[in-house]
């Protein structure tokens, strides 16, 4: 088995001879570097490839954000995570979209560990063979929204208003259109019209606006093809649903607004690996849903049938490519195989994964569509398998 290969940077000497120590037990399977600024982080990249890059944030010169987001763009398969000791808001903002994760100093090594494992297993999804040959077939992998990045731009700041988050969906007549709909719907509860974009990012706050502006930007790249019997009208409510039901369920369980938010993103964007199949091997794909009727099998059973891989693969790829934060993406890579989770705790995966089978359920009942089995062992195991019914009884 390769060793993963980290990078650590601070520019604090002492730090990183401590971290050096103390990662001592782990040098069966890291191989780690160690440097005091991110000049000499980039300069080392430049000469040979890193599986994770481990950053302070406060550094002289190149701060950590501004490491990762030159990162980010060299080097995109590369786990990207800050480690500080000034974990305000702020700094936290500064990193969204560049950074994979965020932890506190002090941080143990089990804890660092169990992080840069779990990163990695979901790293892993990419280099399976099988998905690459995939990709490089593909001529439609959607880039990440621009409306999307100005909008994680305007979130960098410390004084971002919520006015200035409604000007910026208010420059996209169709967003703007959408998301007033959707929140005057019945769906969020208001019970009565919005009537700007600021209004609605007011009622929504600024995290659900941000992933509706990601799914609804992605959903919308693909509106224009011919997909068969496929609908996007269809998925885009059922993943709607999903989201809404995830984040019930992790504030059910005491979940944080963190954990919650990242819930309703990857509830959101759990099958956006469906779109990327269908507008690039539409025949394929409709032979997968063939298949999936004919032989009454799961999508993602038909789908490795006929691809070798699955949806879930697929999103999974595209939106760590994106650089959305490890939870969310390890939701969208094993939302049918929770189990596979590397840390075994509550976490935007349960969400999710619960929420995906307990809309099926409801769509089966009224004749919309197939089960989608609850994994019951990987509940139990993590002592939530008495949950269910209420997190059943949430989602209603």
């Amino acid at each position: 088995m390769t060793p993963t290969r980290i990078l650590f940077v601070d520019d604090e000497a002492l730090l990183l001879q401590s971290l050096e120590q103390t990662l001592r037990l782990q040098r069966n399977e890291w191989e780690t570097e160690f440097v005091t600024s991110g000049a000499k982080a980039l300069e080392l990249m430049a000469q040979q490839p890193f599986d994770a890059i481990v950053s302070d944030m406060l550094m002289p010169g190149m701060n950590g954000a501004e490491l990762l987001g030159e990162v980010m763009k060299r080097y995109p398969k590369t786990i990207r995570l800050i480690l500080s000791g000034h974990a305000d808001k702020d700094l936290i903002l500064k990193c969204v979209g560049s950074t994979h994760q965020y932890l506190a100093k002090p941080c143990d090594a089990d804890a660092l560990k169990a992080t840069v494992l779990r990163a990695a297993a979901v790293q892993n999804t990419f280099r399976d063979e099988r998905l690459k040959v995939l990709i490089t077939r593909m001529d439609r992998l959607p880039s990440i929204p621009a409306l999307y990045m100005q909008i994680v731009e305007a979130l960098r700041k410390p004084d971002v208003t919520l006015e200035e988050v409604g000007w910026i969906i208010s420059n996209d007549m169709a967003m703007t259109a959408k998301i007033l709909k959707l929140v005057s719907s019945a769906f969020f509860g208001l019970g009565r019209q919005v009537s700007s974009p600021a209004e609605a990012a007011s009622f929504l706050g600024l995290d659900t606006i941000r992933s509706l502006v990601l799914s609804i930007n992605a959903f919308s790249q693909f509106e224009s093809f011919e997909l068969g019997k496929f609908s996007i009208e269809a998925l885009w409510t059922h993943s709607l649903n999903t989201a809404a039901t995830a984040k019930d369920i992790a504030r059910a369980e005491g979940a944080d607004h963190k954990l919650a938010d990242e819930a309703f993103i990857a509830g959101m964007l759990h099958d956006i690996g469906k779109l990327v199949l269908a507008t690039n091997f539409t025949e394929q794909f409709n032979e997968a849903l063939q298949l999936m009727w004919k032989d009454n099998l799961e999508p993602y059973m038909a789908e490795q049938q006929v691809f070798g891989a699955s949806h879930a693969d697929v999103g999974s790829y595209l939106l760590g490519l994106w650089g959305l934060p490890v939870p969310v993406v390890e939701a969208i890579a094993l939302h049918h195989w929770p189990s596979q989770a590397v840390q075994k705790q509550f976490s935007p995966l349960t969400a999710v994964h619960a929420a995906n089978g307990i809309v099926r359920e409801r769509d089966a009942a009224s004749g919309q569509g197939q089960v989608s089995p609850i994994d019951l062992d990987y509940l139990t195991e993590l002592g939530l398998g008495a949950r269910l019914q209420a997190w059943r009884q949430a989602a209603h």
